[in-house]
């Protein structure tokens, strides 16, 4: 006699990959909501060159990274509760670095592909096994 279960799922190893997707836009997240604050407390920047000092003033630099790290940081945490806006935000940023790094390939070469790489497979967590992370 088999034993079969109705109305539950098991858990995959894929959400290790989702807790790994959760962690690292919560780091990125805080770091360049820090990022955003630092450009905002110090909002003149001084670039030396051979012609002389450039000034730029950063702050709508600032408030963007402030912003963007915030947004970044709560989807890690949604993430881990297994919302789907959270999941949803999680795949459109994931593609988004993909597409930035696409672009910076010839500049540094390693650190895009592997970049890329993980992106496609945080995508392929979230998408096909990301309903596992919902507490039942």
């Amino acid at each position: 006699m088999s034993e079969q279960t109705y109305g539950t799922e098991v858990r995959t190893g894929w959400t290790g990959w989702i807790v790994f997707a959760s962690v690292m836009m919560m780091v990125g997240g805080a770091l360049n909501a820090f990022y955003g604050l630092i450009a905002l407390l110090n909002d003149n920047w001084v670039v030396w060159g051979n012609t002389g000092a450039v000034y730029f003033d950063i702050t709508t630099w600032g408030w963007i990274m402030l912003i963007w790290g915030t947004i970044v940081f709560f989807c890690g945490i949604g993430l881990l509760s297994g919302n789907i806006l959270a999941r949803t935000v999680a795949v459109v940023l994931a593609a988004l670095s993909i597409i930035v790094n696409f672009f910076f390939i010839p500049v540094y070469p390693l650190w895009a592909l592997t970049v890329m790489v993980i992106g496609v497979l945080v995508i392929w967590a979230l998408t096909a096994h990301g309903s596992e992370m919902k507490t039942t």
